[in-house]
């Protein structure tokens, strides 16, 4: 990641309240899913949970990358 980009996330952290959400979302289901990894062997629950977190996290991230390529157009 590039330093400009850094830099407009950490802007968007502190001025875009929809931005800060979503990053702290993804941020506790990373926590999630390293604690499932962590595990030797995970449950049918478990399994389908990780698959489940995986799918949302991309969610999380598309909408993060849209808001990220929204605020560049305009600068």
């Amino acid at each position: 990641m590039n330093a400009q980009t850094q830099d407009l996330k950490e802007v968007l952290l502190r001025t875009d309240e929809e931005f800060s959400q979503l990053v702290a979302k993804h941020h506790a289901l990373e926590d999630r899913l390293h604690q499932l990894t962590a595990k030797h062997y995970l449950s049918e629950p478990e399994q389908v949970e990780e698959t489940n977190l995986k799918k949302r996290k991309l969610q999380l991230k598309d909408r993060m990358e849209d808001i990220l390529r929204r605020h560049r157009q305009q600068s």
